[in-house]
């Protein structure tokens, strides 16, 4: 290590322990990062955390590093997490719902993730197959029954702690479907919206899945415009952050066809760097520029080359890309521009409506 971080445990010789510790590794860019971890925990029991407090992190950092393992053979595969109740019977209609989008999903080389628990978990994983399957599983003493189709799966994942698995879902997903369910379900739902609203994840399909004619989610989208949009406490574009329907293509056509063309998103600085398949031709790029000026703080949305930062990590170096320095605060805007990079929509339809879409 060529010097050490600014965190450190603020002991020069347990500082120089742990970087002689870190350096017996091997060689690793990150050892700046490992580095500090250790210094974290070390800080902890210095500072006197009481034994729970310590056996919440041991848990919770050893449950994240295998979750890491699991999935870090499977980068390259595109993941959809389903969310849904375990109480969905398989009479149910939303149960082959359930199955026949994951096995959709799978014929397109996509893998699901569930719960691994009954009911709507069980559906995904059993239309998908094992083979496309990872289960995300939460011990609970009221639902212990994994799904068979997984039961000695190495891509089956106990947690303890809800916020750890939370983490997997969000991490390693790049779609969600959620079909009716209760208290867990909505959770996810508003979470999810949560994050991707204030900009703690980037946008990614989020699909509302019912049956023809059934009402659950509409009459959820009817409340979040009612109440809560109606009342000021949400924009009126953020609403579009989500797809509601009752047909499985459509689902799946909102998933896959988000990644048509756009691929990922990264901040370097101030800048947000959208990489892509192919760019816009430029008359396209002059109108992204009329219709999204509102989320554009500086400058103009711009053709760019990998930055700096990008090359370093070689991050997708293949890509092409647009840049601009984003305001941070119109993800549902920024959303709606990805569609029209995957020529879904047009730019001149895609006019804020109000100074808070």
């Amino acid at each position: 290590m060529e010097r050490l971080p600014r965190y450190r445990t603020g002991d020069e010789e347990l500082d120089a322990a742990v970087e002689a510790l870190v350096d017996r590794v091997g060689p690793t860019d990150d050892a700046t990062l490992i580095f500090e971890m250790v210094s974290t925990v070390l800080r902890l029991a210095r500072d006197g955390a009481d034994r729970g407090e310590l056996k919440l992190v041991n848990a919770a950092l050893k449950e994240m590093r295998y979750s890491f393992h699991v999935f870090s053979s499977y980068r390259a595969s595109r993941k959809a997490s389903i969310f849904g109740s375990a109480r969905t019977r398989p009479d149910d209609p939303l149960y082959d719902q359930t199955r026949r989008l994951a096995r959709g999903l799978a014929e397109r080389d996509w893998m699901v993730i569930t719960g691994a628990g009954p009911g709507i978990m069980t559906a995904g994983i059993e239309g998908a197959g094992p083979e496309s399957s990872f289960g995300v599983s939460i011990r609970l003493p009221f639902e212990t029954v994994t799904s068979s189709f997984l039961a000695d799966d190495p891509k089956l994942i106990n947690y303890r702690y809800f916020f750890t698995r939370k983490l997997s879902f969000v991490k390693e997903s790049h779609g969600f479907v959620l079909l009716p369910g209760g208290f867990g379900t909505l959770d996810e739902a508003f979470e999810l919206l949560t994050l991707v609203q204030t900009g703690k994840a980037m946008p990614v399909p989020i699909v509302l899945l019912d049956v023809p004619g059934d009402t659950y989610w509409e009459s959820w989208r009817r409340f979040v415009a009612d109440e809560v949009v109606g009342r000021g406490y949400l924009s009126a574009g953020d609403i579009d952050l989500v797809c509601t329907t009752g047909d499985v293509e459509t689902a799946i056509d909102e998933l896959t066809g988000f990644y048509s063309n756009y691929q990922s998103a990264r901040f370097v600085r101030d800048r947000l760097v959208l990489r892509m398949k192919a760019l816009p031709d430029p008359g396209t790029i002059d109108a992204i520029n009329v219709a999204f000026a509102d989320i554009v703080a500086d400058g103009r949305i711009e053709p760019s080359e990998p930055t700096p930062a990008e090359v370093a990590d070689h991050d997708a170096l293949d890509l092409a890309r647009l840049s601009l320095v984003f305001d941070r605060t119109r993800w549902a805007r920024l959303r709606r521009l990805i569609d029209v990079l995957n020529g879904r929509r047009r730019p001149e339809d895609c006019h804020p409506v109000d100074p808070g879409s």
